[in-house]
Formats: structure tokens, C-alpha cells, sequence
């Protein structure tokens, strides 16, 4: 919503100076068209031949305040007031210039004197309200506003006055996030001012701040009376489609706005109907397309911050963020107080990896925008990043060999600034061989670190120990891993670790402490149009003198966004270059291939509380050394709910018949539950401007 455009401070009628003689008409008439230079001039004039006139002296002054000069206008009602003590028609207009001078407190207080002294006097009635308004005290405001109109029941002026103080007041609730409240008191003044536009732009921007496409869309297309309007409210819907995820639909809306525009001839809005049809382009991934779409309008428009605020945009689409920071920083240089290049350079910062610069810019626009959503709900994500965090996790598994397993783990997590951060975890696992009646606990005990090296590099460090318990063994390992963690391109991750763990599937090898040191590579190349390559390779060198190499690689296709839907294709290798398979599913070769599907709305895509899943499923065939194809298939399920920013709960499932430690033939189910609970509502190191 915007802030209220409009407000009647100069609605007082002019009967003041309409009292007077005839020969004055040319002035009354000049102030009642808004000529207030020509006014001015004329009563100047008339208080040259008569200076001690009071009704010239009292339109000269009204003259010279609404021609720009209030301190004047003050002073010569303030001569009057001396002049005519106890007069209330210059007490009205003293009043009145207090309003033109932003004096608001000081009018409040004058006007409560005005309205003690003669309730009914509709100008003071309507002042004291409009004074509220400027004071933001809304109530007080209405309250007013509304005796006014008892005293003069329909009075154009009074209901124009009552229209932009419901504007102003739903604005406020907006940004109080009362969002009913604030619909209420739209739809009140549209049964005052049917199809009122500006009231269904309010309206129609509070559906959008909702998430509520359809209403804003309804909202949009009720103010269009007019061609002009009519485009307005198609590049809105556009906007409405986009905020619903039906992106093919917001392009379709836009390309018409564009159309229309275009026959009416009118630039302004040809400008509002392209810029929002290259902003539709963008959100169907059709970069090049906008690309040229954007070079042609910054053209026609070199230097405009709306056109650099779509450029912005395509950065941040194209994970092109220096390019999107420059054209923020651009938009700021010509206005500090820019919504777009304020919030929009944080998130661009928080790209980078710059969560420090993210902080001040989000800080900054929250100052200037006090409880603005989109930079409340920014924040609450940085806060919720950092903020200490407590996890737990609990399941139990089984597979056909009659192994069966209970685990349970919690982590500690406590960011002490914005590059170190520590954390502690305790796991605890049961195995159990319900056919040799073998059973094994184990107690993991880990401390960790991270540090950021760089905006898009960390270095982690986790030292633990794992104590195994069983009739047959007690012993106690170091358990140890390190990894760096980087984003080496655009649109690339990387991770190389190295990690220490005991083989604990089943008791029977938890009991032959067998310890494996693994070296490990994940690399995972995105791209603009949809495709991604994952690759994980592992080196292991276990204590019991075995060496594995395992590679396993993804090419997959993005078909959605929202929810993620993709799907593609896997393959795995492992070599073992001993074969053990009477303790461990140990091959010299094997090979998998399987097709996959992936069905996801992510826990952190949500705002506020929401349901989250995911589905896995996948299919294909597993080669064991010189063995026949076997064919595979695994299930992976997840569902929880997110309560708020700051706890969510899951349960999940999952079954496969993949080898993994036994031989062919292998099946393998576990369940488990996760919470998650984000302990303060902001990092214990943060201050304003951190």
C-alpha cells in the first residue's frame, strides 16, 4: 500500500471571504479554482486602497499559504488574532495555517480548544480530524471526521477527507500486519466510493502481501472502468498470477497489458506493461528473451531505476549477484530511501554470502519501511541462520537379514558470530540380530566448529568418540571428520572432506570395530535452463585392510519449481578391492543405474507455518560383479509441518532393495522422526548494524 496521497488540509469554505463586498468576487473566485497567485495579487491590491479590510486581510493570508507561504500566512493570522481577539473565524484559519506549517502537535492542541468552545462548527470539526490524520492517530481521526458529518450530513469535502484517513489507517494496520482489519476498513470506504481505485489498489496490495493472487486479481480488475485503468489491472494481475506460482499466466496477462497499451499510446503505462511483461519473462526462466527485452528499454529509458531494478532482478534469477548488486547499489546512489534497492540489495548480498552487508542493508530498509513484511520476513530468515538451534532425531530400521536398529541423536547448534559458529551432538544407536541374538550399543560423542573463510567458503571441523558396548566387545574410537565447503562458479557447489566412522549397520560388525577413513568429493553443477549434474566420489581405507572406491552420479532435469518436481537419471559404482562378503556386502564391482523422481516443497521455502514433503522414488538395475541384472527400486517419503520460523517437525519412511552391507536380495526399511526448534528469536551476538 501506498502512504496517504491525499489529504484535505485546505477544505475550510471559503465563507469566510464570501461575507464580504461584491467587488471582492473576482478574488473569492479565484481562490475557490486553486489560482492562489493570481489571489494573492488581487488582495494585495485591494489592501493597498482598503488595509484595514478584514475579509481581504484574512483571503490575502489564505492566499499566501496555499501559494507557498505558510510562515507568512501564519504570522498575518496571528497580527489578526491580536487584532479581533476572540474572532473564530481567524481562530479557524490561525488553525488552518498551523496545518500548513506542519505544526500538527501544536494544531491538535488549538483546534481541541476550537471544537471545546463551539462543538458543532463543522471547519473545526473536520481540522481537528485531519490534524489526527497527519499525526497518524487514525481512531481520533475517524472519530472526527465522522461528526463532521452528523453537522453537515454528505459534505463532499468531510467524505473525501474520511476516504484517505481509512487509506492512511488501513496502512498502518498493514503494516501492523493486520490484515482483516485493514480490509474492513477498505471495504468501508469503497461502500462510500463504489469501485473507488484507489481504495482496490490498497486493497488489491494487501491480497498480494497475503498471498492471496486471486482476491488481488478480483481487487484489480473491479477498478478497471476505464482503458487506462483496465491496463493497470492486468499488469496487477500479472503480478497476482506470479504471487500464485502460475507463471505461464502472469506472461500471458502481461503480453495483453503490453498489447493494450500500445494501442491507447500512452508511455507511462506502455513503460509499467513492458517492464512488468520482462518481469514475466524472467519468472519463466525465458532469460534471453528479457535480456533483450530490458537492453531495448533501457534505451528509451538509460539511467531509470525501475529499469535497473529489472536488471536486478534477472541477476538474481540468473545467480549473476555482483551483476544485481551493482544495479542495486546504482538505484540507491540517485535514492537512500529506494524499497527496491534497499531490500533488494540485501537479498543480493545474502547470495553472496555477504550476511554481514545483508544485516546492515535489511537494518536500513526496516528504518525506513517500519514493519514492512517482505524485510520483516528477510530478517527473521538471517535471524533464524544464526540463531542457536537445537535438533533431534529418532528412528527405528530393520532389513531381511533380521537386523533391527533404534537410534536417536540430538545437536546442539550455537553460532557465536557471523563466521564462527559451534556445535555439539550426541548419538545413540541399539543393533540387534534377532537370528544369532547378537546386539550392540553404541554412544557417539562429538564437538564442532565452523568457520567462514570467505562469503562462499567454510571450513568445518567435528572431533568425537563413539564407545561400543556388547557381550562381546567394549571399546572406544575417534570419531573425526573436516571438510571445506565452497561455491567455486556460478551456480556450482563444492565440498572436499575427509571423514573418520565406524561400520555400525548391523551388530555383527559393530563388534569386529572395523574403522573407515574416507576421502570424499560432492560437486554439483546447475544451470539457467533447468539441467543439473551432481557427482559424489568417496576413497575408503578401513582397518581391516580393505580399500573401496565408490562414484555415484546424477544428471537431472527441473520440471518445477513450486513445488520442485525433477527427475533423472542415477549411476553408482563401488569396487572393493578385497571381497569379505561373509562379513560385509564387499564386491569387486558394481554397477547401478535407476531413473528417479523427485516430488519437494521445502521446509525453508515456507513463510510462517505450512505443510512441507517429499517424495523420492526411483527404479533400474544392479550389477553384482559377473552376476545377471537384478532390478532395484527405493521409496522415500518425508511430511512435517512448520509451525512457525522457528520449529518444525517431520516424520519420514523409506524401503529399498538396493545392496548396500548384504549380499543380493537385500531389503532395507526405516522410519523416523525430526524436530527442529530455532531456540531465540535472534542470534545471541546481534545488535542493529551488526
Amino acid at each position: 500500500m501506498t502512504t496517504l496521497k491525499k489529504t484535505l488540509f485546505f477544505v475550510l469554505i471559503l465563507f469566510v471571504c464570501k461575507a464580504s463586498a461584491q467587488n471582492m468576487q473576482e478574488g473569492f473566485t479565484y481562490l475557490e479554482q486553486g489560482k492562489f497567485d493570481r489571489a494573492e495579487t488581487f488582495f494585495e491590491n485591494i489592501l493597498k486602497e482598503y488595509p484595514t479590510n478584514k475579509t481581504a486581510k484574512l483571503c490575502y493570508a489564505r492566499a499566501l499559504g496555499l501559494n507557498g507561504n505558510p510562515g507568512q500566512a501564519k504570522n498575518l493570522f496571528m497580527q489578526m488574532l491580536n487584532d479581533y481577539p476572540g474572532d473564530f473565524e481567524i481562530e479557524l484559519n490561525y488553525a488552518e495555517s498551523l496545518l500548513w506549517n506542519k505544526n500538527y502537535e501544536a494544531a491538535k492542541t488549538y483546534y481541541g480548544t476550537l471544537v471545546a468552545k463551539q462543538p458543532e462548527s463543522f471547519p473545526a470539526l473536520l481540522g481537528y480530524a485531519n490534524t489526527f490524520s497527519n499525526l497518524k492517530e487514525y481512531p481520533e481521526a475517524l472519530e472526527y471526521v465522522n461528526k463532521a458529518l452528523e453537522v453537515s450530513p454528505g459534505n463532499a469535502n468531510a467524505m473525501t477527507s474520511r476516504k484517505y484517513i481509512r487509506l492512511g489507517y488501513a496502512y498502518t494496520l498493514t503494516q501492523q500486519q493486520q490484515y482483516t482489519a485493514a480490509l474492513e476498513m477498505l471495504d468501508q470506504n469503497l461502500i462510500d466510493f463504489p469501485a473507488d481505485k484507489d481504495t482496490l489498489l490498497n486493497k488489491a496490495n494487501i491480497y498480494l502481501i497475503i498471498k492471496q493472487g486471486q482476491k488481488a486479481k478480483q481487487a484489480y480488475f473491479e477498478m478497471a472502468k476505464t482503458l487506462a485503468d483496465s491496463i493497470t489491472a492486468i499488469n496487477g494481475a500479472a503480478l497476482a498470477e506470479h504471487i500464485d506460482h502460475k507463471e505461464k499466466k502472469a506472461l500471458q496477462w502481461s503480453e495483453l497489458a503490453v498489447s493494450k497499451a500500445s494501442v491507447l499510446n500512452d508511455s507511462l503505462l506502455l513503460k509499467s506493461a513492458t517492464e512488468r511483461y520482462i518481469q514475466a519473462l524472467i519468472w519463466n526462466k525465458q532469460y534471453k528473451n528479457a535480456e533483450r527485452a530490458i537492453n531495448a528499454l533501457a534505451t528509451q529509458y538509460p539511467d531509470d531505476s525501475s529499469v535497473m531494478a529489472i536488471w536486478a532482478t534477472l541477476g538474481m534469477y540468473r545467480s549473476d549477484f555482483n551483476q544485481s548488486v551493482t544495479n542495486y547499489t546504482r538505484i540507491l546512489q540517485k535514492d537512500t530511501t529506494s524499497f527496491d534497492g534497499n531490500l533488494g540489495i540485501a537479498n543480493a548480498y545474502f547470495a553472496q554470502g555477504k550476511h554481514d552487508s545483508a544485516y546492515v542493508a535489511v537494518d536500513r530498509t526496516l528504518k525506513i519501511f517500519e514493519n514492512q513484511k517482505d524485510a520483516v520476513t528477510f530478517l527473521n530468515k538471517l535471524h533464524n541462520t544464526y540463531s542457536p538451534s537445537i535438533e533431534e532425531h529418532a528412528g527405528y530400521s530393520y532389513d531381511n537379514g533380521k537386523n533391527k536398529a533404534w537410534f536417536t541423536g540430538i545437536t546442539v547448534n550455537l553460532p557465536a558470530s557471523l563466521r564462527w559458529s559451534f556445535s555439539a551432538m550426541y548419538k545413540h544407536r541399539e543393533t540387534k540380530n534377532e537370528t544369532t541374538g547378537r546386539a550392540a550399543n553404541s554412544n557417539d560423542y562429538a564437538m564442532g566448529t565452523s568457520y567462514k573463510l570467505h562469503p562462499l567458503a567454510s571450513f568445518n571441523v567435528v572431533l568425537g568418540t563413539t564407545h561400543v558396548t556388547s557381550s562381546i566387545t567394549n571399546y572406544t574410537q575417534v570419531l573425526a571428520q573436516a571438510f571445506i565447503k565452497t561455491k567455486p562458479f556460478k551456480l556450482q557447489d563444492a565440498e572436499l572432506g575427509y571423514k573418520r566412522d565406524i561400520q555400525n549397520f548391523n551388530a555383527d560388525l559393530v563388534n569386529r570395530e572395523i574403522t573407515a577413513d574416507n576421502i570424499y568429493l560432492n560437486y554439483n553443477v546447475g544451470s539457467n535452463v533447468n539441467l543439473g549434474w551432481f557427482t559424489q566420489y568417496y576413497y575408503t581405507s578401513q582397518s581391516d585392510g580393505n580399500k573401496r572406491n565408490l562414484l555415484f552420479t546424477s544428471l537431472y532435469y527441473n520440471f518445477l519449481s513450486r513445488p520442485v518436481l525433477k527427475g533423472g537419471i542415477n549411476y553408482q559404482y563401488i569396487a572393493f578391492n578385497e571381497r569379505r562378503a561373509e562379513v560385509y556386502f564387499s564386491p569387486l564391482r558394481f554397477n547401478l543405474v535407476e531413473v528417479f523422481t523427485d516430488f519437494l516443497r521445502d521446509e525453508n521455502g515456507i513463510d510462517g507455518k505450512g505443510v512441507f514433503y517429499n517424495v523420492n522414488a526411483a527404479g533400474g538395475y544392479q550389477f553384482i560383479e559377473d552376476n545377471k541384472k537384478q532390478g532395484t527400486y527405493r521409496f522415500q517419503g518425508k511430511i512435517g509441518y512448520k509451525f512457525s520460523g522457528r520449529f518444525v517437525a517431520s516424520a519420514y519412511a523409506l524401503h529399498s532393495n538396493i545392496a548396500s552391507t548384504t549380499a543380493a536380495g537385500f531389503t532395507y526399511t526405516e522410519l523416523g522422526i525430526r524436530l527442529k526448534w530455532v531456540i531465540t528469536s535472534k542470534p545471541v551476538f546481534y545488535k542493529q548494524n551488526i
